[in-house]
């Protein structure tokens, strides 16, 4: 990389960064330096339908939660473990577990904190991401105001939602396209062999528009190419992940002549994954479950930005409690897949609305999220 854009990328990914609020203010509403209590819980999620991807199906997805108290205050979190990174609740349980010292310390200093958790170990990023929201909550409610107002956003620039389409035989994924009549886009969940019939299946029912993802299921660059050109026609913005991350010098080759931009989501974990792969992509879907919560999603943002790319927030399976978190920043980015609340059929919390399509941000402070699993 040239010394100049090196540059560059550091000055953005600095300013998409968290200063920690050690200051005058939050000094005087108390320093933060008392006894932690830390609880956690593993709990079952049922979804409303079967979830199927390109690399398997889901009736249940299994998540942890944790919750800090501190002078009288309780922040919360949500870990949801992406199975492809080998993660798994149990395991995000445990290393919220080994975080309790961290979180010993002065949590004012919510920036320090994180990186402290980082380097705890290179993986379990679900578990970082479910603290990260915790100390933000906790903040957030130590200061009186929500995620969305703390960051300097404004709550009505929070973007419209797809609503995932997720793999099923057709006249299921068609049910599903009309008990959700109200979204403007469906994002399609496909990287099988019957993908033609899918999307034809789903241009049956709507005229809307489509974002399709593949989940790296398209094995070969050949095989990609002639299912995105087939699909630009049939009135799809963009296609997410067409092949596996492993693949990424084939990206090159496929974008150059794709029909549609090519947004990366598997080949992508943090902010120092995307000079690696930026010229391979159009843009980049960022989730919080991948990178590690809200902190090193803004940094991402900031970089990405820095060099040309589009942005979309996605999610996993989540309550109203990480999809409050992510919804919260929704105005740094051009799109967002924020459903998955709407996934499940057990969401013990309130947070962000979803009203049609519009995810509409609350005035509660923290996450702005009302429940409990305890």
């Amino acid at each position: 990389m040239k010394r100049k854009d090196f540059l560059r990328l550091s000055g953005a990914a600095a300013a998409g960064s968290l200063v920690s609020l050690r200051s005058g203010l939050g000094q005087a509403l108390g320093s933060g330096g008392g006894k932690t209590k830390v609880s956690v819980k593993v709990m079952d999620l049922k979804l409303q339908y079967a979830w199927g991807l390109s690399r398997g199906t889901w009736t249940t997805r299994r998540n942890a939660f944790v919750k800090i108290e501190r002078d009288g205050v309780a922040g919360l979190g949500e870990a949801a473990p992406i199975a492809r990174y080998d993660e798994t609740a149990e395991g995000a349980a445990a290393f919220i577990e080994k975080a309790r010292p961290v979180l010993e310390r002065d949590l004012w200093e919510y920036a320090v904190r994180w990186n402290e958790l980082e380097a705890m170990a290179p993986t379990e990023h679900a578990a970082k991401a479910a603290l990260d929201m915790a100390l933000l909550d906790w903040v957030g409610k130590k200061l009186a105001v929500p995620l969305w107002k703390l960051l300097g956003l404004s709550r009505g620039a929070a973007l419209t939602t797809t609503y995932s389409i997720g793999i099923d035989e057709v006249p299921v994924m068609q049910e599903k396209i009309r008990a959700y009549p109200d979204f403007g886009v469906y994002k399609i969940k496909v990287g099988t062999k019957d993908d033609r019939k899918i999307i034809e299946g789903i241009r049956a029912v709507t005229s809307k528009p489509l974002r399709v993802d593949a989940n790296e299921g398209w094995k070969t660059k050949e095989e990609a190419l002639e299912m995105i050109n087939w699909m630009a026609g049939l009135g799809v913005e963009y296609v997410e992940q067409p092949m596996p991350a492993a693949m990424l010098k084939d990206f090159a080759w496929l974008k150059e002549r794709s029909k549609l931009p090519l947004y990366a989501d598997e080949s992508l974990m943090k902010a120092s994954d995307i000079p690696r792969i930026a010229p391979y992509f159009d843009g980049l879907n960022i989730k919080l479950m991948k990178c590690g919560g809200v902190q090193e999603a803004v940094r991402m943002v900031g970089m990405a930005r820095a060099l040309g790319l589009k942005l979309m927030i996605g999610c996993m399976v989540e309550t109203s409690l990480a999809i409050s978190a992510a919804a919260a920043i929704t105005p740094l980015f051009d799109h967002a897949d924020l459903d998955g609340n709407l996934l499940s059929a057990t969401d013990p919390f309130k947070g962000v609305k979803t009203v049609k399509d519009q995810l509409v941000l609350n005035d509660r402070p923290g996450l702005g999220v009302e429940g409990s699993v305890w």
